[in-house]
């Protein structure tokens, strides 16, 4: 089965470049070294990203991993989390908390200014705090914070804020961003703090950011960053190898495989789950016995094998490893792949000849759709007959993420801070992430235990508990944290992996 599955993705894969000769996507291919030469001669580079972030450049509110990961550089917290996992100071030079675990008092770094010049001050702070505790209109605002209750500014640069109860976790998200009190309430775009500011939007195009020149900490070794927009993986292709790009993360190995020596091939895995997420809310996906039987039917390893050249790291619930704390890998193989198994369970669902069932997948993202492809050869192992439905990213948001109107989806689900929670309060039932309509009052109580933790092995034994139901509830076809694969040109040096989902391009520098 595993040939016959490798062959058809290898179909799949030349019948693509012979459909795509006459590439339309408008992301031409510049194709030569003359002009990668004069990238480096500006101190410029261009980076490929595979969809527009166009789900809000808002930093409160952005949801997608990818449009965060553009906004990791033009945004910074009181905090910020560095390569791996710490906590770094970052717009707070310094920060301490009460005995009592009640108070926190910040002291701002001297010399912090924003993209439009003016310096940050407590008012500031202020302003972003209480905002990120306002999540009654985007549920993707930092519902953290609303435990935070008497903000006060004690003088320009010191600021302390008061919880009802201690929280455990509430300082690492201080790393939501910073922006100016006075910020235009209309403008998706706020003025940020990080190493580089935005100066230049094509919506489907581009996006350009270009080094902050008064930036507090160390200068972002490029002058320019250029995100161009691949929606199409051959027209991605035909960029990398004429040139037109010189770092793109997120490939898939059988994409590297066709650089030859015109980069240097980074890896790492991505810090996410990717799983075929199941909508809890809709026949037959309601029944857990179904949704059990299509766990039993998914192989892991083979998907990794055929797809991913035998990269990445198997999971088995929604932490991914480098959560290492909560990371369960006793649940990885809690649904060892069984056909026979998978029949029984189907037959006692009502559904012995199986069922239809359609896998909506963003088409801008291969790995998500390669992926597809082979769970559909393997839930039709035990009747179950998938198809694909490929869209693209803008419709997949807009109606499998928002309005909740999918089956399944393939796609990968990340952490905006390295704690259990940011993985995984999208579960409790009326959390507006929760997007699959998982509903288990358990489930919402054990997360009410963790967040009221007043000590780590409490809250820690809480989460795994909610990892564990997660899984024995089937809640979806967990598979892999992904393997993350970068292309960067052989002359660019400085690219760091992080334990998030984060592309950090101020470390990146031509070397001399």
């Amino acid at each position: 089965m595993k040939k016959a599955i490798s062959l058809f993705l290898s179909l799949v894969m030349i019948c693509a470049v012979l459909c795509a000769c006459g590439d339309g996507s408008g992301n031409g291919d510049e194709g030569s070294n003359g002009l990668q030469d004069a990238r480096r001669a500006a101190n410029e580079i261009v980076v490929a990203i595979a969809q527009d972030p166009e789900d809000s450049l808002d930093p409160h509110a952005a949801a997608s991993a990818g449009t965060r990961e553009v906004l990791f550089n033009i945004y910074e917290g009181l905090v910020k989390t560095g390569p791996t996992g710490e906590l770094i100071p970052a717009v707070a030079e310094s920060y301490k908390v009460s005995e009592d675990g009640l108070v926190y008092t910040f002291t701002l770094r001297e010399g912090v200014k924003f993209h439009n010049g003016e310096p940050v001050t407590a008012e500031d702070v202020i302003y972003s705090l209480t905002r990120c505790a306002d999540n009654s209109g985007d549920s993707a605002l930092v519902s953290a914070f609303s435990a935070i209750r008497d903000l006060q500014a004690i003088d320009e640069k010191t600021v302390t804020f008061r919880l009802e109860q201690p929280n455990m976790e509430l300082i690492y998200f201080m790393t939501a961003a910073i922006i100016p009190a006075n910020s235009d309430a209309m403008s998706s775009y706020k003025p940020g703090t990080g190493p580089f500011v935005l100066t230049e939007r094509t919506p489907q195009e581009s996006i350009v950011l270009e080094r902050f020149d008064e930036y507090w900490g160390e200068a972002a070794g490029v002058q320019k960053v250029t995100y161009r927009i691949y929606e199409d993986a051959t027209a991605l292709m035909m960029a990398l190898k004429g040139g037109s790009v010189d770092v793109c993360a997120h490939l898939t190995s059988a994409q590297t495989a066709q650089l030859s020596d015109q980069f240097s091939i980074l890896e790492d895995t991505m810090n996410l789950v990717q799983a075929v997420y199941l909508n809890n809310a809709v026949e037959p996906f309601n029944n857990v016995k179904v949704r059990q039987a299509i766990s039993y039917a998914i192989d892991r390893q083979m998907i990794m094998d055929v797809v991913f050249d035998g990269h990445g790291v198997a999971v088995g619930s929604s932490i991914y490893p480098k959560l290492e704390r909560y990371f369960m890998p006793e649940l990885v193989d809690y649904y060892e792949c069984d056909p026979a198994k998978a029949k029984e369970l189907l037959a006692q669902a009502g559904y012995p000849d199986g069922f239809d069932m359609t896998i909506t997948v963003s088409s801008n993202y291969q790995p998500h759709m390669d992926t597809a492809e082979v769970v559909v050869q393997q839930l039709a192992a035990i009747g179950v007959r998938a198809k694909v439905q490929p869209v693209d990213a803008t419709t997949w948001y807009s109606e499998a993420y928002t309005n909740r109107q999918f089956q399944s989806t393939i796609t990968g689900l990340d952490a905006k801070n390295v704690t259990a929670r940011a993985m995984l309060e999208r579960f409790v039932s009326d959390n507006g992430k929760n997007f699959m309509n998982y509903n288990n009052p358990e489930y919402d109580a054990l997360y009410e235990t963790a967040l009221n933790a007043t000590d780590e092995d409490t809250q820690t034994k809480a989460y795994k508990a909610m990892e564990q139901m997660l899984t024995e509830d089937a809640a979806n076809l967990y598979i892999q944290d992904m393997a993350d694969f970068v292309a960067v040109r052989p002359d660019l040096q400085g690219y760091t992996f992080y334990p998030i989902y984060a592309q950090d391009l101020a470390k990146l520098h031509y070397a001399e």
